[in-house]
């Protein structure tokens, strides 16, 4: 393999890292000095700088992307016999927890332009059942918050869980994401824009009485020593993990700039390649989690690149709604075309604030290949 065909990072942590290591390594030195592993002095601060950042009340960091979002269902008690709706296109992790807590998943398709949830479909899919609308912020920026809130509103005030783990630091109308809704929910994953060294995430909310819950759920369901008012789960946040965000938090913003640049680069070196180029709505901005194309040539492509040393993942190929599991709804191929589609064309290519021109230029040669 020359240099010219070098192997490309999917997600360069590496560059990231070189940074900032003097203040990770500080930051984890203080936290084998002081032994505090779990909920240290560290989460407090990070607690702290996430709340400012995202503009919400109560910030409470937790053990992962996926328990923030089982935490939520569980402080708002919905359960056996409720519904949440919520898209077919994402990752399953979003609909895995609410059937942990024996509610129904209720899906709806994806629109057509930014491939998150679509609010015109939410309103004919509400029942008396249901008890919480989740929209994901698919790729790195959020669905029509404004619109799902407005229809929440107007249906009886069913709550909204914003699923963030892939839009966290892109913004809606000017407000951040994670602070859109009734409870927001991110993950610290290692590949995600705000991302530790291992699994972690946080939840966002104004409310503060669901915001005792969680914290009580976060900890077993524990309100004070020997004292456990509800169920809840092991759902604390290492040390280590928030003092690697916290690091992480220092260059944020500059990198969520380097990634809208990295995006607009792709847009030009792929404009004449046939393919077709994700779009950011109105109003909306994106931390391009991804940078995902459509193409009903993907698998030629992919193999192209493979044949040059540069990954690409075809992420959701199997929507949620044709997975095993969920196979007790009754639905099937066809039901959600427009997911169908974005998941049988998508695309995603490598992705970082890091990605350097020059390998840019190399993908597109590559695809232009074909």
């Amino acid at each position: 393999m020359t240099e010219v065909d070098r192997l490309m990072d999917f997600i360069d942590l590496k560059a990231q890292q070189a940074r900032i290591r003097n203040d990770i390594d500080r930051r984890i030195a203080a936290v084998l000095d002081h032994g505090l592993y779990i909920m240290g002095p560290e989460l407090v601060e990070l607690e702290s700088l996430l709340a400012d950042y995202v503009g919400s009340r109560h910030v409470i960091g937790v053990s992962s992307g996926t328990d923030s979002l089982l935490m939520a269902l569980m402080a708002l008690e919905i359960g056996p016999g409720d519904e949440v709706i919520t898209v077919p296109y994402t990752w399953i992790s979003t609909a895995e927890v609410i059937g942990l807590v024996g509610a129904t998943p209720v899906f709806v398709d994806i629109d057509p332009v930014i491939w998150n949830m679509d609010p015109e479909l939410v309103r004919a899919s509400i029942t008396e059942k249901t008890k919480a609308i989740m929209p994901v912020g698919i790729y790195g920026q959020t669905s029509d918050m404004a619109a799902i809130n407005r229809i929440a509103k107007e249906m009886g005030d069913i709550p909204v869980i914003e699923d963030a783990a892939q839009s966290f630091g892109a913004t809606h109308h000017g407000k951040r994401s994670g602070g859109l809704a009734t409870i927001g929910s991110t993950s610290f994953f290692p590949s995600k824009p705000l991302g530790g060294y291992g699994d972690g995430g946080a939840i966002f909310t104004d409310d503060d009485e669901l915001a005792e819950r969680m914290r009580w759920i976060r900890l077993h369901g524990q309100e004070k020593r020997d004292h456990h008012p509800v169920l809840g789960i092991n759902g604390r946040l290492d040390s280590i993990q928030a003092a690697v965000v916290i690091a992480k938090m220092a260059i944020f913003d500059e990198e969520i700039v380097m990634r809208q640049r990295v995006a607009e680069r792709y847009s030009e070196v792929l404009a004449n390649a046939g393919v077709e180029l994700p779009k950011v709505a109105e109003g909306n901005t994106s931390v391009y989690a991804q940078y995902t194309i459509l193409s009903e040539n993907r698998d030629q492509i992919q193999a192209v690149l493979s044949q040059a040393e540069i990954p690409s993942v075809k992420y959701y190929s199997v929507p949620l709604h044709l997975q095993p599991v969920f196979s007790n709804l009754g639905h099937r191929e066809g039901d959600f075309p427009m997911t169908e589609k974005i998941a049988s064309l998508g695309l995603s290519l490598p992705m970082s604030p890091y990605v350097s021109w020059e390998d840019q230029e190399r993908l597109g040669a590559a695809i232009s290949r074909l």
